[in-house]
């Protein structure tokens, strides 16, 4: 975040009550609540206490700043969705909360906040017990991630075409079944892109195989790809980061595969 353009209070937008650990560090990010509890006032919503803090917070430090983009976001934030309450409360039963935190990113990224970056976190993936196949719980955990993808992309709508999506674990699943009819942490996983401007419709990096002898430790799916050779290209084709300064993105990495994603 501090190598793109500055001066944008909703920069980032972190979707969730909790910030990530993607998202920690020096950087100022938004976070936006499941559902549209951003529409909620705060006591720092009213007049009076937005006046006093306004005068208390007005000066030029870095307590100062922070309060003051916060401030800039929180206007924006709630500024945009106010036009989704009104177009969804026309007697139809509210959608679902990733669908609505979906919808209300969209339009986020398409409008006015000029939101460069977004995080949505979606847990359940822990399967260790009866994970299942085409039935269970792994598939009822894809199902709403498949239509929360595909509602973005609808949302999106041309912004699509400027828009680079990444769904993305930090561990992966063993290869084989444990006793309980789950699987375990694993090492190989997988990355999915979505993105109109992205080379899409296969499949970037080597397949190492399924044999003992091509699994990580005989257990796991063996990593082929450095996710920072795939995140690489989307940061400096993608977003305008100069290759320089990939050095302050990943400290101490230097780039082994060039992937042509863009």
């Amino acid at each position: 975040m501090g190598e793109l353009p500055s001066g944008r209070p909703t920069q980032a937008i972190n979707v969730g009550n909790q910030t990530p650990l993607i998202l920690t560090g020096s950087q100022s990010i938004t976070s936006l609540p499941y559902d549209r509890q951003i529409e909620r006032s705060l006591p720092l919503d009213r007049p009076q206490i937005q006046t006093a803090f306004d005068r208390l917070y007005g000066g030029n430090t870095a307590l100062d700043r922070t309060y003051q983009e916060g401030r800039a976001a929180r206007e924006i934030l709630r500024t945009e969705l106010q036009k989704e309450m009104v177009d969804a409360s026309r007697g139809a039963p509210g959608p679902s909360s990733f669908r609505v935190s979906v919808e209300g990113l969209a339009r986020l990224l398409n409008g006015d906040a000029q939101t460069q970056i977004a995080f949505l976190s979606v847990g359940g993936w822990d399967t260790h017990i009866n994970q299942g196949g085409v039935q269970g719980q792994l598939a009822r955990q894809l199902k709403p991630l498949g239509q929360g993808l595909y509602q973005l992309t609808q949302a999106l709508g041309s912004g699509f075409d400027d828009t680079i999506i990444m769904v993305v674990s930090e561990f992966g699943r063993t290869v084989r079944e444990n006793g309980n009819g789950g699987t375990d942490h694993g090492h190989g996983n997988v990355l999915w892109l979505l993105g109109g401007s992205l080379r899409g419709g296969q499949i970037y990096g080597n397949w190492p195989g399924l044999e003992d002898e091509q699994l990580h430790e005989g257990r796991d799916l063996a990593v082929t790809t450095d996710f920072r050779d795939v995140v690489a290209p989307l940061l400096t084709q993608g977003m305008g980061i100069k290759a320089t300064s990939l050095q302050q993105v990943f400290p101490g990495y230097r780039v082994q595969q060039q992937i042509p994603l863009l």
